[in-house]
């Protein structure tokens, strides 16, 4: 029987094989593909013992390095659990010609939700509210109505989106539903959205009252998000990263909120997970951080579960999809 080696599984659900619950998705139809070998977490030193002799290993986050890759004779297929692949050398296992997939678009409906819960929060501070009434500020108050400071309705404030795939679209169906107008920026316009208007970065920045980020990682796009760019942003405008953590300058954000020129930021990713108690963004006023959740409701690691082992089977069978080498 094959032999399949999931190197950090607690990413994904912390059940043993063969456990039910309906709060993670179960591993047992993955383990009806072969001897499966479930590690909680596994540190740099153990990758390569743990990997042996499998044919077949899962990996989110765990780096796979060309040096592992090459020493790894068995090895035919690697699955990423999740959509990003830079943990994986692509070169290396393009060489070796190892498989290697990936998970796509399971995640959009909870980052979206994601994206406005940020949002509401930064607007509204409901969760700020209910925390000061639950601390008795309500019970003390000689009016029946009180608030910690003014809030905004979204309904006819501009909605910048900068990326335009699957998430971004989503996001700005949402945004439209709110009675916001849509500017969008994308390096790759692949989709007509009658109702959206196209612009440049620069005046997407200059244009929102909010801006959403929803672009690739890549050399052009790291750092985006400046000490340069905020300058171009309307004075009082939101900004909500639920990309990747290192879009933006985390340094610039921190100083563009403490001077009260951003109204707000909001971030389900940082540079560096977990962060640094000294990171710059922890505590910084206006600013709402997240630890990384938007992918992982109940629903969206299930969609993922899924896929992995249609992944997999796909690859049993000598047809894989979902493949990022060839």
């Amino acid at each position: 029987m094959m032999k399949v080696v999931v190197l950090d599984a607690h990413t994904l659900s912390p059940l043993a094989p063969g456990e039910m619950s309906p709060d993670h998705p179960s591993w047992h139809r993955l383990g009806a593909l072969g001897d499966l070998q479930l590690y909680e977490r596994t540190p740099p030193i153990d990758v390569l013992e743990r990997i042996g002799e499998a044919e077949i290993v899962l990996t989110n986050k765990v780096l796979l390095s060309r040096d592992i890759l090459l020493k790894a004779p068995f090895l035919r297929y690697v699955g990423v659990m999740a959509t990003g692949v830079n943990n994986v050398d692509l070169s290396a296992a393009r060489e070796r010609g190892i498989v290697v997939t990936n998970v796509p678009r399971y995640s959009a409906p909870s980052v979206v939700q994601t994206v406005f819960a940020l949002l509401f929060e930064l607007v509204g501070r409901s969760g700020e509210t209910a925390q000061a009434v639950r601390q008795g500020a309500w019970v003390r108050c000689p009016d029946f109505s009180f608030t910690l400071g003014p809030w905004r309705e979204l309904h006819g404030k501009t909605f910048g989106v900068i990326g335009f795939g699957e998430i971004g679209s989503a996001v700005a169906r949402v945004a439209l539903a709110l009675g916001m107008r849509v500017l969008a920026f994308s390096r790759s316009r692949r989709v007509e959205f009658a109702e959206v208007e196209w612009e440049a970065f620069e005046k997407v920045l200059e244009r929102a009252d909010v801006v959403s980020l929803h672009c690739p990682l890549t050399s052009g796009t790291t750092g985006m998000i400046n000490a340069l760019t905020l300058a171009r942003m309307k004075p009082g405008a939101y900004l909500i990263n639920t990309g990747r953590g290192p879009l933006v300058v985390e340094t610039d954000v921190a100083a563009a909120l403490h001077a009260g020129r951003l109204g707000g930021f909001a971030a389900d990713v940082l540079c560096k997970e977990p962060p640094d108690a000294t990171n710059p963004l922890i505590g910084a006023p206006r600013s709402v951080i997240t630890p990384h959740l938007a992918w992982s409701s109940i629903e969206a690691r299930q969609r993922l579960m899924d896929t992995l082992v249609t992944n997999i089977e796909a690859f049993l069978s000598g047809k894989p999809i979902n493949v990022v080498t060839p």
